[in-house]
This record gives structure tokens, C-alpha cells and sequence, in this order.
């Protein structure tokens, strides 16, 4: 038998929705209020004319139903530029060893957060996730063990022209016990925790294969302190790492989510070197925290060197795991 349906009237959003509070509403849905069609069940469908929707019950975001679509294909293949405009100021971050396009950044931010939420960055390094922020409309908070990466934010925003995030400068899990910074989420918890943290002693190691050759072998540490999870061996960075979320999750509100970027080393002997998977493993064993699962990035930017050649297979890894949690 065939199920009835029924037919929604489509109807102008202001006539269906006199009294509603606006400012909860995208800004491309604000800016075009007047012609926004209103159907579908319960009329939660706002439609433009250009075609893009949007749903009332979308509490996570304020993107349309064809930009979420694009956003759960679960790799990212992207080749963004360091020079000219779209390079947003890499001239003066690239004096980190691995600053995150903040256009990758902002469209992680734009998927997890509404506009003006908070989002949290525990290793800002030189302000990826802070330039992302800035670049949709969110506000972010960032720590750093380094101040000149700070500093070359602050030059980048200058730049740019782009209001500076707040910052501040120390051991993150130092940091996050004091009150000063747990009175920064008093009023509102953050909607997202990203955060690009060292991989373990990864930079530190000397640099072997085809790019030890043309760039040299010695390795680009991000720090000396000794605090510095790229410091450290892989038992204490996992430790560290944790214990850095689950601080970090404390000022996250219920339903939130938490996007760790992670590399994999390569594989020696018998030793598999799943980074990606013993931090998931780590990090879901938080109580109250869940894993959700991954995206992946290929850098086509990434330059290829001869590894193995001309004995063995080893893979040029252009990937970067971006592993997803959420609260509650």
C-alpha cells in the first residue's frame, strides 16, 4: 500500500516566523531574509533562490545541506598555496617546522562551531586554527610553549589585517590549571578543541632518505624544553597528549567535539607505528569522550623524495590523519 504523503505550502520566512530571533540564523540566510522560502516537515526547510538550504534543527553548524555534504567525504585533497594572497602571510609562519594551512582550518572550524562559538587550541604553534577562526567568524583561544610562533601570529594578523585571538604562552597543561584560565570559559565553554600537536619525537629525529640529502640531516625540533611533547618518546607523548585533552575537555560544552591532527611513523621491523590509532585508542578511553572517526588530508603540496630507492618499498606519507571525538 502506498504510504500518503503530504504536501507542504512553501512560505516566506518572516510571514511564518514573525517574532524570530534572527541572529540565530547563518549570515547568508540573514542577508538574504527576505528571500527565504520556508517547507518540509514542521517548515524547518529554509530554501534561497540560488538553491542552498539550510534546517532549522542544525545546532552543530550553519552550513548548507550541499557544503555538509562535502564536508563527510572523509578525505581532503587540497593544494594550497604559500605565496601571494591565499598564502595568508606563510612568509612569516613558516619559521614553524609544519604550520597548518589556516584555510583547511577555517573549514574544520566552520563544520564543528556557529559563528562567534569558541574554539580551543592547546599547541597553536603559529595560529592555524586562530587564523581559521578569524577567517569564519569564531573566537578562538590558543597556548604555546614557544613565544616567538606566537609572535609570528601577532606579525601574521598584522598582515593580514585580522583582529588577534587570544594567546598565551606556556606548558598547556600547566596552563589549564590555573584560574585565570578556567575564568575564560566561565560565562560559555568552547564548541571545539583543534589542535595540531607534535607527533611524538618525529621533528627531532635526524633526517635520513632522499630528504636528508637535499635539505639536511638534522633535525627541526620546535622547542628544547623538555615539556615539549616533540620532545619526547612515544609512551610519554601518548601520556602527555591525554592528559592535555583531558584538561582541554573540561572547558568544552556537552555534545562537542575534539579534531586531533596525527601523523604516522614509518614501520620498523615488526613495529607498526600507527600513531593514528594509538592516540584514537588513548584519547576514547577519556570517560565521557567517544570516538566518531576520521578524515584524511593529502598535501599536494608535499614535496616526494626517492625513499627506499633503489632497494625497498617505503612510502611517501603526504597524509595526515584528523581523528574526531565528541563529548557526551
Amino acid at each position: 500500500m502506498k504510504q500518503e504523503t503530504k504536501n507542504y505550502p512553501i512560505e516566506d520566512f518572516l510571514k511564518v516566523y514573525p517574532n524570530y530571533d534572527l541572529t540565530l540564523l547563518p549570515s547568508w540566510i540573514r542577508e538574504n531574509i527576505q528571500d527565504v522560502k520556508v517547507t518540509g516537515y514542521k517548515f524547518k526547510s529554509l530554501f534561497l533562490p540560488d538553491g542552498r538550504h539550510f534546517n532549522l534543527n542544525n545546532k552543530l553548524n550553519d552550513l548548507s545541506g550541499a557544503e555538509w555534504s562535502q564536508f563527510i567525504n572523509s578525505v581532503f585533497v587540497t593544494a594550497y598555496p604559500t605565496k601571494g594572497k591565499e598564502g595568508y602571510a606563510h612568509e612569516i609562519r613558516k619559521i614553524h617546522p609544519s604550520p597548518k594551512p589556516p584555510q583547511l582550518m577555517r573549514d574544520i572550524i566552520s563544520f564543528f562551531t556557529k559563528e562567534n562559538e569558541i574554539v580551543l587550541d592547546t599547541f597553536m604553534g603559529v595560529g592555524g586554527t586562530l587564523l581559521g577562526a578569524s577567517l569564519c567568524h569564531r573566537r578562538a583561544v590558543g597556548i604555546e610553549l614557544n613565544q616567538d610562533y606566537i609572535d609570528a601570529y601577532g606579525l601574521a594578523c598584522d598582515k593580514l589585517g585580522l583582529e588577534k585571538q587570544k594567546t598565551i604562552c606556556g606548558d598547556c597543561i600547566e596552563v589549564m590549571k590555573t584560574e585565570s584560565f578556567k575564568s575564560l570559559f566561565e560565562k560559555k565553554p568552547c564548541s571545539l578543541i583543534l589542535i595540531d600537536p607534535p607527533y611524538g619525537d618525529m621533528m627531532r629525529r635526524e633526517k635520513t632518505g632522499g630528504s636528508g640529502i637535499i635539505n639536511g640531516r638534522e633535525g627541526t625540533p620546535f622547542t628544547d624544553s623538555i615539556k615539549d611533547l616533540g620532545n619526547m618518546d612515544k609512551n610519554s607523548f601518548l601520556k602527555s597528549l591525554k592528559l592535555s585533552v583531558e584538561l582541554a575537555a573540561k572547558f568544552l560544552k556537552n555534545q562537542g567535539y575534539i579534531v586531533i591532527f596525527i601523523k604516522d611513523t614509518q614501520p620498523k621491523n615488526k613495529e607498526l607505528n600507527m600513531l593514528h590509532y594509538d592516540v584514537a585508542k588513548d584519547i576514547n578511553s577519556i570517560s565521557n569522550i567517544n570516538y566518531k572517526g576520521m578524515k584524511i588530508w593529502a598535501d599536494q603540496t608535499a614535496k616526494l623524495y626517492p625513499y627506499g630507492y633503489p632497494f625497498s618499498f617505503v612510502a611517501n606519507q603526504i597524509h595526515q590523519y584528523i581523528l574526531v571525538f565528541r563529548k557526551g
